[in-house]
């Protein structure tokens, strides 16, 4: 099973996406753990966590996140898909970085 971590600032609009990617991932037969979290609860969800992704709003984060996550990818969403609440092509797209072909 993959994990993937949404993170934002305060873990809220994330939780919107979490369901919308969940949908997705059931859809599809992925078996995926999607979870939404503040930028300051990282430290205690970063253990075996396959990707990050961070809302469009916290992009700036990034380095800061990617030093913290060490050898776990840390991408910043598409801000067309995340206000489109596409959570297939969120899933995808963080699928296709933790198997390497992005």
């Amino acid at each position: 099973m993959k994990k993937i971590l949404l993170m934002c600032s305060a873990g809220m609009s994330t939780s919107i996406m979490v369901k919308k990617m969940k949908e997705a991932a059931v859809s599809h037969k992925e078996e995926v753990q999607i979870n939404a979290i503040a930028e300051q609860a990282l430290e205690e969800h970063i253990a075996g966590t396959d990707i990050i992704l961070l809302g469009p709003q916290v992009r700036f984060l990034q380095d800061k996140v990617q030093a913290e996550a060490k050898n776990v990818p840390v991408r910043v969403i598409d801000m067309m898909d995340y206000g489109t609440m596409n959570g297939a092509k969120i899933l995808q797209f963080a699928l296709d970085v933790i198997d390497g072909k992005k």
